[in-house]
C-alpha cells in the first residue's frame, strides 16, 4: 500500500450521469451557426485593421504587388508575417469573378473561427478524458461515464469560449490574428490530444507555431513553445514526455520561419513592448475581454489547485498565461490577449462539475437581465431609425453617419425577429426547467452574445456598415478627385489607401507627398478637431469627416496649375 503522502489529489469533481448529459448535437450547431455566420455577407471590410489587411490580399489578388513583398500604394505591413495575406488573397484569386473579393476574404477566416471552436471542444474532449481529470466514483454508483463526462464539460467549453466577448468582433475580421489564434488552438489541442489521438496530436504541434511565425507572432510562438516544453517535461506520463522531440521541432521550425522572413526583409522577428503601462487599462481590458471566462478559470484554479501539475489544468492555464502576458507586455493589447481565450474556456469548463447553484443562478440572472436590456436596446434604435418615434432615439442614432442611407429589408427583419424569439424561448427553458446538465450555466452567456451579434449583423447592419467603412466617403470626395491622376497620400493608413484604391478605383501612392512631380490630387489625413494645413502650390478642394465631427478628417488638394 502506498504511503498516503503519495496517493494522487482526490477530484473535487463529483458528477453523476444524468449530469454528464451532452447539449443536443442540433441546438450546438445552431449556436455555431449563429455565431459564424452573421457579418459574413453584406457588409464591406470595416476600418482599420479590417481593410487594411484586406488590401494587401487585393493587391496580391490584382496582380499590383509581388506575393513576396505585398503592399498597398508601396506601403508594407508593418506586422501580420507574410502566411495571412496569402491565405486570403489565394481566395480572392480563386473565387474571382464569380465571388465579390471582400467575401472571398472573409470565407477562409471564417473557416478559421469554426476550426478554433471545433478544436477547442476537441481538446477539452481530451483533457477532460485523462485519469486526473475524472471525478470522483459515488458510494453508491451512478458517476458519470469518462465519455459522457467529457463530452459534457467540452460542450461547456464551446458555450465558453462563444460567451467571451473577446472574440466577438475581432473572431470576424480578416486579420492576422485570427491565423495567430489558430495556431495557438493547435497547440493546445496537439498537447491535449497526445494520449488518445498521437497522429492528430503530432501533426497539430509541428503546424501550430510556425503559423504562429508565420503570422507576425514568432515571440509568443518562442513562448508557447517553452510553456509546451515545461508541460512535457515535468509530466509523469511516457507519451507526454515522448511528444517533447515534436514541440522542441515545432519551435526550431518556427524560428527558422521567423528568420527567413526578417532575412527577406518582411515582417519576421519583432518584439513589441510597451513603453508605459496603465495598469487600470489593462486591468478594465481583462475585465471585460475575458469575461466570463476568467472569472471561472480563477475558480478552477483554486478548487484544482492540487492538480495544477495535472495536464488537464497545466496545459490551458499555462498557454493561457502567455497570451495575457504577452498582452501585459504589449501595454493592455487586446489582440496579444484573443490567444488566452480558448485555454481559458478550457479552464473554465473544469469550473462547472464544482460551480455552486447559488453561483450558476446569478450567471443567469445576469445573463438574462444584461442581454435582454441589449437586445431592446438594438430593437429600439431599429424601429425609431425605420419609423422616426420616438424622434429623440432616432436623431442620436443617425447623428453618428450623417447622411447615411436607410433601406427596409424583410430579410433582416426576417432574421432579427427568429433570433429574438429563439432568445426568448431560451430564457424560458433555462428558468422554468430545472435542468442538471453541466454546461446548463454557460447556456444563457452563450446564447445572449450570440443573441446580441446577430441583432447587429442584421437590423443594424446597414448603418454599421456605412459607419465603419470608407465606401460612404470615396462617394462624398469623388467629384474632386480625377480618377485619370495618381493619388498621394502620405502618412495615411493603409485602410484609408485601400479604400481609395477599392471604393474610389483610384491609383495610390502612400510614399510621395506634394514634392512628386506624378501626383495631381494629394489627400491628407487630419487629427480630429484640427485644421487642415496649407501647403505650398496646392489648393484645397474638399475635406470630409469619415463619420461624425469627431472623427478624422480627409483632407484632398489640388495643384495650382489645374485650378479652374
Amino acid at each position: 500500500m502506498k504511503p498516503a503522502s503519495h496517493l494522487p489529489p482526490a477530484s473535487p469533481a463529483l458528477v453523476t450521469q444524468r449530469a454528464a448529459q451532452r447539449l443536443p448535437r442540433v441546438a450546438l450547431l445552431l449556436f455555431c451557426a449563429a455565431y459564424v455566420l452573421p457579418g459574413l455577407l453584406g457588409r464591406d471590410p470595416w476600418k482599420n485593421e479590417d481593410i487594411a489587411a484586406f488590401g494587401h490580399m487585393w493587391s496580391l489578388a490584382l496582380g499590383q504587388a509581388s506575393w513576396w513583398h505585398p503592399h498597398v500604394g508601396g506601403v508594407v505591413p508593418q506586422s501580420g508575417g507574410i502566411l495571412p495575406y496569402w491565405l486570403g488573397g489565394g481566395a480572392i484569386a480563386l473565387l474571382s469573378p464569380w465571388v465579390d473579393p471582400a467575401v472571398a476574404a472573409r470565407l477562409p477566416f471564417a473557416a478559421l473561427l469554426t476550426g478554433v471552436l471545433a478544436l477547442t471542444w476537441y481538446a477539452t474532449y481530451e483533457l477532460a478524458r485523462t485519469d486526473a481529470a475524472q471525478p470522483l466514483p459515488l458510494a453508491f454508483g451512478g458517476e458519470a461515464r469518462p465519455q459522457d463526462y467529457a463530452r459534457a464539460v467540452a460542450d461547456g467549453a464551446l458555450l465558453a469560449l462563444i460567451a467571451s466577448l473577446g472574440l466577438l468582433q475581432l473572431g470576424h475580421e480578416t486579420t492576422p490574428e485570427l491565423l495567430q489564434l489558430s495556431g495557438s488552438v493547435l497547440l493546445l489541442f496537439g498537447l491535449s490530444a497526445v494520449g488518445h489521438r498521437r497522429g492528430a496530436a503530432r501533426a497539430a504541434t509541428l503546424l501550430s507555431l510556425p503559423i504562429l511565425a508565420a503570422s507576425g507572432s514568432p515571440a509568443v510562438a518562442m513562448l508557447l513553445g517553452a510553456a509546451a516544453v515545461l508541460v512535457c517535461l515535468r509530466s509523469q506520463q511516457g507519451d507526454m514526455r515522448e511528444h517533447l522531440r515534436w514541440v522542441l521541432i515545432s519551435t526550431a521550425l518556427a524560428a527558422g520561419m521567423a528568420g527567413a522572413l526578417s532575412a527577406a526583409g518582411l515582417p519576421g522577428w519583432g518584439w513589441r513592448i510597451a513603453q508605459e503601462w496603465r495598469p487600470s487599462a489593462i486591468l478594465q481590458l481583462m475585465v471585460w475581454f475575458t469575461w466570463p471566462t476568467l472569472p471561472l478559470a480563477a475558480l478552477t484554479c483554486w478548487h484544482w489547485r492540487q492538480h495544477l501539475r495535472r495536464r488537464h489544468i497545466a496545459v490551458p492555464l499555462l498557454l493561457a498565461s502567455v497570451g495575457m502576458a504577452s498582452a501585459i507586455a504589449m501595454g493592455g493589447n487586446d489582440r496579444a490577449l484573443l490567444i488566452a481565450l480558448p485555454p481559458l474556456a478550457v479552464l473554465a469548463a473544469f469550473c462547472l462539475p464544482i460551480l455552486q447553484r447559488s453561483l450558476g443562478a446569478a450567471i443567469d440572472w445576469f445573463s438574462v437581465c444584461f442581454f435582454t436590456v441589449c437586445a431592446a436596446a438594438i430593437w429600439l434604435g431599429y424601429v425609431a431609425v425605420q419609423t422616426g418615434e420616438p424622434a429623440r432615439t432616432a436623431a442620436n442614432v443617425l447623428k453618428l453617419v450623417p447622411g447615411a442611407q436607410v433601406n427596409f429589408s424583410w430579410v433582416t427583419l426576417a432574421v432579427g425577429t427568429a433570433g429574438t424569439l429563439l432568445w426568448l424561448w431560451l430564457v424560458r427553458w433555462r428558468t422554468a426547467r430545472r435542468s442538471h446538465a453541466l454546461w446548463k450555466s454557460l447556456v444563457l452567456p452563450a446564447g445572449g452574445v450570440a443573441l446580441c451579434w446577430l441583432l447587429l449583423m442584421s437590423l443594424w447592419l446597414p448603418l454599421l456598415d456605412q459607419a465603419r467603412s470608407y465606401r460612404l466617403l470615396m462617394s462624398r470626395i469623388a467629384p474632386h478627385m480625377p480618377r485619370s491622376e495618381l493619388v498621394c497620400a502620405p502618412g495615411a493608413s493603409v485602410g484609408l489607401l485601400t479604400g481609395m484604391e477599392y471604393f474610389g478605383d483610384y491609383r495610390v501612392d502612400g510614399r510621395h507627398g506634394a514634392s512628386s512631380a506624378r501626383c495631381g490630387t494629394l489627400v491628407l489625413r487630419i487629427q480630429p478637431k484640427s485644421r487642415a494645413p496649407r501647403v505650398a502650390g496646392w489648393h484645397t478642394v474638399a475635406q470630409y469627416n469619415q463619420r461624425t465631427r469627431n472623427s478624422e478628417l480627409i483632407v484632398v488638394y489640388r495643384r495650382n496649375a489645374a485650378a479652374p
